[in-house]
């Protein structure tokens, strides 16, 4: 596949963490835009890296992860799950009954929300097509319902009116 560089800061989503590091399906591989937020906060992420290389001196294991322990060993999924608890206790959350995952289901919401369609989130999380986006997201994907009743509104008033 031939990238155009389009100026815009992208992250590739081309291999995994899984056994063999090939993502769930070959579709799944794709290259997202990033917010200029979100470029700020991996760029400070890379400066906190940085400092954790140097610290950690010759027991630093290379392993080109964007994140990693701080010796730059892959991140254990205990380990994701008592960070995040962590981070949810101090937000004012319920720490026991948030999971990371669930935060893929928020950014479909918020995208959904903000009028972004179906296909489009489809290509962001990484699914073969709208189907198991709209099986597995049904009740997140709102604005298709919402103006799919705004179509409906606008048909019967002119049926009303003609």
């Amino acid at each position: 596949m031939e990238r155009v560089d389009t100026g815009a800061d992208t992250i590739d989503v081309w291999c995994s963490v899984r056994d063999g590091g090939e993502t769930k399906t070959r579709k799944s591989r794709r290259t997202l835009g990033l917010s200029r937020e979100a470029t700020e906060a991996l760029r400070r992420h890379r400066a906190l890296q940085a400092r954790d290389r140097l610290k950690a001196g010759e027991l630093w294991q290379e392993n080109g992860l964007v994140f990693c322990t701080r010796i730059g060993t892959p991140v254990e999924r205990h380990n994701v799950l008592r960070g995040f608890r962590r981070i949810a206790k101090e937000a004012g959350l319920d720490p026991m009954a948030w999971t990371p995952r669930e935060l893929r289901h928020t950014f479909v919401s918020l995208l959904s929300d903000a009028g972004v369609s179906s296909e489009e989130i489809s290509l962001l999380v990484g699914h073969d097509g709208t189907e198991t986006t709209e099986r597995v997201y049904r009740h997140q994907l709102r604005p298709v319902r919402r103006s799919a009743a705004e179509a409906m509104g606008r048909l019967l008033a002119e049926a009303e009116a003609g």
